[in-house]
């Protein structure tokens, strides 16, 4: 499937974000604090799906 430049650029700072919060929860992951990023980390993984699949039904490039 070819996608658009934007496409990548949302995707990326999405990943960018999920590997922060994942790699915070690894280092605490005895403390709330570890257990807040790692469920912050699954439902950023969930917006971006939302994300990127509202993007390819609206973008004429990707869709």
């Amino acid at each position: 499937m070819k996608t658009c430049r934007q496409f990548a650029i949302t995707r990326n700072g999405y990943e960018r974000e999920i590997q922060i919060l994942s790699s915070h929860s690894e280092r605490h992951a005895d403390k709330p604090s570890g257990k807040a990023s790692a469920k912050r980390a699954i439902t950023t993984r969930e917006q971006m799906a939302r994300a990127l699949s509202s993007h390819v039904g609206r973008c004429p490039e990707c869709g």
